[in-house]
């Protein structure tokens, strides 16, 4: 299968090297996901050489790193403060309960896939995903944005319908946050 290769501008790939240095983190914890987070950000392991920060507020962050067991009313609150996240945004999900519920995946009110809701960037694999694991995911999305093909983002607006009918399945009409189509002209994407 042939690969379509496009050429990047020189302001593209400016700003790939300008993103990748200056990640903002925002952090959505949801019960024992966190307990190796602390540990990444300290002096042994350090994040911050990096450059991934932790932010508090999602209008800040750049990365929404999930990490931890969701539940339904847990899920909307995540979309809601990715829908408030600026553009370009990734999603990581941390450990084996965004990727298939982990140990909670026989929970009626578990969500078992995190991407069939928001578009996951990354995986890190594990009930808990180890420091150097963490370190070894961010440093493969650092390689990513300045490539350019971190670009899941995009499919958030590309495919909105998908994730908006994935997302009203499991708890009805919701409301957003931005106005997806009104983003998606401002980025150029159809």
């Amino acid at each position: 299968m042939k690969q379509k290769i496009t050429q990047r501008s020189a302001w593209d790939r400016i700003l790939a090297k300008l993103n990748k240095r200056s990640l903002w983190m925002l952090h959505y914890c949801t019960g024992c996901g966190a307990i190796e987070l602390p540990p990444t950000m300290t002096a042994r392991f350090d994040m911050e050489r990096f450059g991934i920060v932790p932010m508090v507020t999602p209008r800040q962050a750049d990365i929404l790193l999930i990490t931890g067991y969701l539940s339904i009313k847990t899920l909307k609150r995540i979309i809601l403060s990715y829908e408030q996240m600026q553009a370009p945004k990734w999603v990581v999900g941390f450990g084996s309960c965004t990727i298939n519920g982990g140990m909670y995946w026989n929970s009626y009110t578990t969500i078992k896939r995190l991407d069939m809701y928001l578009p996951v960037e990354i995986y890190i694999a594990g009930c808990m995903p180890r420091p150097e694991a963490i370190i070894q995911s961010f440093d493969t999305l650092i390689n990513r944005i300045d490539k350019g093909v971190a670009n899941s983002w995009k499919d958030y607006y590309t495919n909105y319908d998908f994730y908006r009918k994935n997302q009203e399945k499991v708890f009805g009409e919701i409301e957003t946050y931005n106005d997806i189509k009104s983003d998606a002209e401002k980025f150029g994407i159809k």
